[in-house]
């Protein structure tokens, strides 16, 4: 009996976040197009999916590691070494 109910309060918890997080990731996405901080609420629906479904936590890393990338190319456009990807800025300095 008890294994039953351990087994059932399992599924309803990865019931809840799988409508909780994809509810948040729905709105994050549907704010691309709309009015909305869409980077900040797709990462986040994207951490509440990753407290029990692995491909989300996946995602969630290429999503960090895409936005470290991003900083790094900005990063590196504002030092200089980046300027040849971006010929009217030369003229600034």
């Amino acid at each position: 009996m008890n294994d039953i109910l351990n087994s059932a309060v399992k599924h309803a918890r990865r019931l809840i976040v799988l409508v909780v997080g994809a509810t948040i990731l729905m709105a994050g996405l549907a704010m691309i197009v709309l009015p909305g901080p869409a980077v900040v609420v797709i990462p986040l629906g994207l951490a509440v999916l990753g407290t029990e479904f692995i491909w989300a936590r996946r995602l969630m890393c290429r999503v960090k590691a895409a936005m470290g990338r991003t900083g790094d190319e900005r990063q590196q456009s504002e030092t200089g070494e980046g300027a040849a990807a971006y010929p009217w800025r030369r003229d600034l300095r």
